[in-house]
Formats: C-alpha cells, sequence, structure tokens
C-alpha cells in the first residue's frame, strides 16, 4: 500500500479523515474514510463499498448502492469506524460495460445473467484489496455493514476477526425490486 495523500473531509455525516490509497492492483487510488477519534486496537465498524458511479453520485434508482453508502457513512460518522471505497465500478466490470448491462437488463436479464451476456463472470470485484487496507491500517477485529455474503467470506483465514455483521436495511422501489431480487435469490444477499 502506498499513501498518495490524506486530508480532512467534512460532510454531512460528520468529520472523516480521507485517505486516497495506490494499489499495485488498480489503475485508480481507492478511498479510506475514517471517522475519528477511532480505536484501532477494538472493534472497528467497517463498510467495504464498491463504487458505483450511476448510485453513489447519481442517485440511480437502479439499484441500492447510493443508498447503501449514505447509511453506512451516517453509522460510520455517529459511531466512528472507517469506509473503504473500492475502485471496481459494475461489479468490476466497469462503467461501460455497466451501461452495456443495463440495456440488457431493459430487455429483461437480470443483473447477474447481464454480466455473463457480456463475456464476465456475474461479480467481477475483488475484495482482498480491502483486507490488504484494513491490514495496512492494522486492524484486527471489525464489525462489517454489509448484506453481501461474499464480503464476510473474505474475512475467513484472513488475520482479521469478523466479530459481528450490521445489516443496511434499503426500501425497495419499483425501478430496483427485480435487481433487489436477483441479489437476493442469485446472489444470496442478506436483505
Amino acid at each position: 500500500m502506498n499513501l498518495l495523500e490524506k486530508c480532512n473531509l467534512p460532510t454531512q455525516y460528520g468529520e472523516f479523515e480521507m485517505l486516497a490509497i495506490q494499489s499495485p492492483f488498480n489503475h485508480f487510488p481507492h478511498t479510506v474514510l475514517v471517522s475519528k477519534p477511532i480505536d484501532y486496537q477494538s472493534i472497528v465498524l467497517v463498510r467495504i463499498h464498491s463504487e458505483c458511479m450511476t448510485g453513489d453520485v447519481f442517485s440511480s434508482a437502479r439499484c441500492d448502492c447510493g443508498e447503501q453508502l449514505n447509511q453506512s457513512l451516517e453509522l460510520i460518522g455517529k459511531e466512528s469506524g472507517l469506509l473503504t471505497y473500492l475502485r471496481q465500478e459494475g461489479r468490476g466490470i466497469g462503467l461501460v460495460n455497466k451501461m452495456k448491462a443495463y440495456n440488457l437488463q431493459d430487455s429483461g436479464l437480470d443483473t447477474f445473467q447481464a454480466n455473463i451476456k457480456l463475456g464476465f463472470h456475474q461479480d467481477e470485484r475483488n475484495f482482498d484489496i480491502a483486507i490488504e487496507i484494513l491490514k495496512w491500517l492494522d486492524i484486527k477485529k471489525i464489525e462489517l455493514i454489509t448484506n453481501n455474503p461474499e464480503k464476510l467470506k473474505i474475512f475467513e483465514n484472513s488475520g482479521i476477526e469478523l466479530v459481528k455483521r450490521r445489516a443496511l436495511n434499503i426500501a425497495d422501489k419499483p425501478q430496483n425490486q427485480n435487481y433487489l431480487k436477483a441479489k437476493k435469490d442469485i446472489g444470496g444477499h442478506l436483505l
């Protein structure tokens, strides 16, 4: 890990320290938002969030990503903890391919089928970098904010103890009901 820069970042959810971290595996730096004070030797509240420009920036109703990000930042801002923002847009397929997947979803495929139709796996994301970031920060025990069972699995034999999972409760909308159903039925998300 290579710390490129850090700064204070006041937000609507509280004061954060923002770290830009270069990984040898990704061209764009990953970001960590740390709500202080934080005790790295105790149980740290953590959210591992993958970039979703459409949901995080433009508040797309097609997914629940932006709402998950906002709910996580609110929790971390109130209770202390950190959020890793991983640069792996569209389940790791990139923005343009994600837009192509949206078009396939509009023709009847679910989010996972669309990725496969484009020649990808259902989910191309790699969460190993999140483990490396947490180890780099010397974090030993976490409470993880997630509904994704794949994020729970990455902590098996990682050297970081997953003490507890905290669920995110996001209300569905007409535009994302099929998306959330696929996440639950195919992806095994704990919704």
